[in-house]
């Protein structure tokens, strides 16, 4: 039986979510526990699929893990394994996190290279390449990162882009370096952020972070700490922009508004009134919304992960919107899906044109990644009629109770299983 969503368009969402912990920031905190032996605790854990997913990473390299609701306690060995070859690499991209821990403290790695979402390449040359500079060898080997090295050493590392990735491997297999690193144009997302906090809070010696130059001075050894996740302002902004799609008002919970800056500036642009106080921030619309236009960027740009969300508040504004991709070349592959919906979008490499309608209509959609499901529920949301959104499990690596919070805030949204149906393009 597999499952999907069924979706009924036209109402107005309105009330108060909580956002639980980064997605993008929980997982490589837990990576980051393997550099200390010890027991390391991480509190407000999103409930997601993709938690115990790392979890199984971890075990499998020989820690142990408890989840306990919001909690995760790993406990690291002294005698690590270093090779990361197991089922669950191949269904979490960021799995490829645990190569700049394993290098760091085994002088060894193996690890396969890893699954997730379908929205393009994400190489790992700039990975093997800073770890090269640390004084690390690197290969790709039968479908797996081979990395090993006698002894790391400080290094000026450069990145051609702001990889969040690269810049989180490489600084997780600095901090156990001899000498002093400095990473050059590294990411500033507040997950990197996040990442040097716990690192310094193990003892790591990591300067600059939020900036785009890191500095770090390694340490001989690091010690098991408790963290506490910042809030996900993906999951954040989604339920923002679904109170603008929905002429709704919403107010979320449990992040950081400054994380936000540019997105709440855009739905401000679009006629909403946004207002922020503490942790918490309350998007209210009033009328059918302005068509803007979103250009995604690193941090402190709009975020790739909220370009769907983009393309579905396009798809029902008022007047013709661009959307520029420059993140990731094949996030625009579920826009087929929004125009099964009645979208007016055309692509054209890394653009995207949205001519507004009124009101989209019902139809059976596929969820291709985690982002481009909840946009098509979005999109669902403002559809006349009912919606089937199938490959829901995307959704549900990104999305803590997802449904339920939904319909908290008067979406009318349910969970059903059903016989298995062939999505497009699929065989058989």
């Amino acid at each position: 039986m597999s499952e999907h969503f069924r979706v009924t368009g036209g109402g107005r969402l309105s009330g108060e979510v909580h956002v639980g912990g980064a997605k993008n920031s929980v997982l490589k905190l837990m990576a980051a526990a393997l550099l200390a032996e010890g027991t390391t605790t991480i509190t407000n854990c999103p409930d997601i699929l993709d938690v115990p997913l790392m979890a199984e990473v971890l075990r499998g390299l020989g820690c142990t893990v408890q989840l306990d609701g919001t909690t995760a306690r790993i406990t690291t060995p002294a005698d690590l394994s270093h090779h990361a070859d197991f089922p669950a690499m191949g269904k979490l991209r960021a799995s490829v996190c645990v190569l700049g821990p394993l290098v760091a403290r085994c002088r060894r790695a193996v690890v396969a290279l890893p699954g997730g979402d379908a929205i393009g390449s994400r190489p790992l040359d700039m990975h093997q390449a800073g770890l090269r500079q640390l004084g690390a060898s690197s290969s790709i080997e039968h479908g797996c990162v081979v990395a090993e090295a006698e002894g790391l050493h400080g290094a000026e590392v450069w990145l051609d882009f702001p990889s969040v990735g690269a810049t989180e491997n490489i600084l997780m297999a600095a901090v156990l370096a001899e000498g002093t690193t400095t990473i050059d144009n590294a990411a500033r997302e507040p997950d990197i952020v996040d990442l040097c906090q716990l690192l310094n809070e193990m003892g790591a010696r990591v300067e600059g972070a939020g900036s785009s130059t890191l500095t770090i001075t390694g340490v001989a050894t690091l010690h098991p700490t408790q963290h506490e996740v910042i809030g996900d302002r993906i999951v954040a902004a989604t339920w923002g922009i679904a109170a603008v799609m929905t002429v709704g008002d919403v107010t979320v919970h449990g992040v950081d508004p400054a994380h936000l800056h540019l997105v709440l500036q855009k739905l401000r642009g679009a006629g909403a009134e946004v207002t922020t106080d503490g942790q918490s921030f309350r998007v209210r619309q009033e009328r059918r919304p302005r068509a803007v236009d979103f250009v995604t960027l690193p941090f402190p740009g709009f975020p790739t992960d909220l370009q769907p969300m983009a393309i579905g508040l396009a798809a029902i504004s008022e007047g013709t919107s661009m959307i520029t991709e420059n993140v990731f070349e094949a996030r625009f592959r579920f826009v087929e899906e929004m125009v099964r919906l009645g979208a007016d979008a055309r692509t054209d490499g890394h653009h995207a044109v949205v001519r507004g309608v009124p009101r989209l209509s019902s139809a059976p959609v596929w969820a291709s990644d985690i982002r481009a499901g909840a946009g098509l529920v979005l999109a669902a949301l403002c559809a006349e009629g009912t919606t089937e959104v199938w490959d829901v499990f995307h959704i549900d690596r990104g999305y803590p109770r997802f449904v339920e919070n939904l319909q908290r805030l008067g979406g009318d949204i349910e969970r059903v299983g059903a016989p298995p149906r062939v999505s497009p393009g699929s065989d058989g």
